[in-house]
């Protein structure tokens, strides 16, 4: 049987009406506010509700604006693990995680041409350095005041490994994760629990949320920001003043295709970012002389071509390749990586670029999987596209046997021509894939990937999925391939989870100028800027954890800004 092609939609169906941008020129300080505060949180993700919640609990008026109709962003959609280092159950544990333990890993992961054990910076820039020091110091006080105030209470996860833990480096193999005490026991919805939980504390302790605001343009007054213009959901503009500091945490520019053209170094066609990461802060930061870092580089996963493609709102990243019995071949039949690889590092595959032939010969893999896998590996978890009955499974395609199978993987290539440089499958796909199932069969027989080495490190067990048991298997990454069908296929591609460039900040999180000097009144914390990562992903919740961390900075340093008279900004009649 041929599965149906569908049609390529090139926008989303179900992204809710917002505000369209506008020109991000700052406004001048003279005109009346609509409403005064201290502190103006803008986004109320991941990174924006911590920052509202610690600037309120330091006795701060706030505002939070939310360009969407609900708060969340990204984090929502999120298994919100955070990797916090040294934190108190793992010295309650006597797991030990000192300081320069922890900085010789990131910095080896994050600039592994540049790390250098003997340099006082490890390799890194003193500006990387600077800020990893201050993710070690700060994440775990963050993480104990918001379980403390009830607003994330969590529970600690002593055996999850750290994406590289095998490395001489990682002294700290296991331990650093928590997440949301009320996720169920496989933590995929920790996202939803942690942004309830956050939101109601918010909205308990007296932040003042407003959804439906697109920030538009700073409002500056003496060379300082004292506030935001935004623009409502019925298309009015509010200006909201600021006595002390604007906080961005509005996360990257996911969806926007000219800065992802422009920017990134893979050409990815989009990913699993809230809808409306859009890039926002870059266009409103860079007229007050923001300078930029690490715009190269993204969070980054597998996704299924015809999600990204459409720009769906619902996209899940794929953290964990689901199946046993099941591998990745590129055009022409072969298997070409390691499939349980740690997503981030998996998604690079799609990218490697062929100079002979000028082209991207795994921008699009399919991952095939036979009945066996179907039964015992269907999942609606972490973006796994091995579904259960009853979910959507578009994406699917079916075939009784390998040639029908082959068959509908062209049809369905056929529909997405024009966004693959006309990808096909090569003639003698379903002879190579014949062999590449072959010598996979013989390597899940011995419980040996000579290729790839699938199942060697402690991780890939993580993201292994659910599979069968079977009695006395070294490996339980691999199963031989069924020489029967029905089998089932599916396209393939890199997205990222969220970009992670952007205006650089200091370890207070204050946005800095062309020269290295803080902008009066600007913070930004999370992905709308830079992380000092650069290329790694260090771990599960190595996004969130350090963004908590800067978040807490964030609010303490606003806290800590002298509170300006804004009288003649005050609304009128005040």
């Amino acid at each position: 049987m041929v599965a149906a092609t569908p049609t390529p939609r090139t926008a989303p169906d179900a992204v809710p009406t917002r505000p369209a941008r506008e020109s991000a020129a700052p406004a001048n300080g003279e005109l009346p506010a609509d409403a005064v505060t201290d502190v103006i949180v803008v986004g109320g993700g991941g990174g924006g509700l911590p920052t509202a919640l610690f600037s309120r609990w330091l006795g701060n008026e706030v505002v939070l604006l939310e360009k969407a109709p609900e708060l969340g962003g990204t984090a929502r959609k999120a298994a919100f693990w955070y990797w916090v280092p040294n934190n108190v159950p793992m010295r309650a544990l006597g797991l030990a995680d000192e300081e320069p333990d922890f900085l010789r890993y990131v910095a080896r992961l994050a600039r592994p041409t540049a790390y250098d054990p003997t340099s006082p910076t490890l390799g890194l820039s003193q500006w990387e350095y600077d800020m990893c020091r201050a993710i070690y110091e700060s994440a775990s006080p963050a993480a104990e005041l918001l379980a403390e105030k009830g607003a994330l209470e969590y529970r600690h996860c002593p055996d999850v490994p750290d994406y590289w833990s095998e490395i001489p480096e990682d002294k700290a193999p296991t331990g650093r994760v928590l997440v949301p005490a009320g996720a169920r026991e496989s933590m995929s919805d920790g996202g939803a629990v942690g942004v309830a939980s956050m939101s109601a504390a918010a909205r308990r302790d007296g932040v003042d949320i407003r959804t439906g605001h697109r920030v538009q343009r700073l409002v500056v007054r003496g060379g300082a920001v004292v506030g935001v213009e935004a623009t409502t959901a019925d298309g009015h503009t509010r200006r909201i003043a600021a006595r002390k500091a604007v906080v961005f945490a509005t996360g990257g520019f996911t969806h926007d295709v000219d800065l992802r053209r422009n920017f990134l170094h893979a050409p990815v066609y989009g990913g699993c970012a809230a809808a409306t990461n859009e890039g926002d802060f870059l266009a409103i930061a860079s007229p007050v002389g923001a300078q930029l870092r690490n715009m190269n580089y993204a969070w980054m996963c597998p996704v299924p071509l015809e999600r990204a493609v459409a720009r769906d709102p619902g996209l899940i990243g794929m953290f964990s390749v689901a199946g046993d019995s099941m591998v990745f071949v590129d055009k022409t039949g072969r298997r070409v990586v390691n499939e349980k690889l740690q997503y981030n590092e998996l998604a690079q595959t799609f990218f490697s670029y062929d100079g002979d032939k000028g082209e991207y010969p795994h921008l699009v893999l399919v991952q095939i999987w036979d009945q066996r896998s179907q039964d015992h590996s269907a999942s609606d978890e972490y973006g796994r596209l091995i579904v259960p009955p009853g979910n959507d499974d578009s994406h699917v395609i079916r075939g009784e046997t390998l040639e029908e199978l082959a068959e509908a993987i062209a049809a369905r290539l056929e529909g997405y021509r024009g966004v693959t440089g006309g990808l096909t499958l090569d003639p003698d796909f379903v002879s190579t894939l014949r062999r590449t199932i072959q010598r996979f069969n013989g390597s899940a027989e011995r419980g040996v990937d000579e290729d790839f080495h699938r199942g060697e490190k402690p991780i890939q067990f993580v993201f292994n999925g659910p599979v069968k048991e079977e009695p006395g298997r070294s490996n339980p990454t691999m199963w031989p391939i069924s020489g029967r069908g029905p089998y089932y296929a599916a396209l393939v591609t890199g997205g990222t989870l969220d970009t992670k460039g952007g205006p650089r900040t200091n370890t207070d999180a204050q946005v800095l100028d062309d020269t290295g000097t803080p902008i009066p009144g600007l913070y930004g914390v999370g992905n709308c800027v830079a992380s000092a990562s650069a290329q790694a992903y260090w771990a599960g919740g190595a996004t969130l954890g350090p963004i908590i961390a800067f978040a807490h900075r964030a609010a303490q340093a606003a806290d800590r800004e002298p509170s300006r008279e804004l009288r003649e900004l005050a609304p009128a009649g005040s």
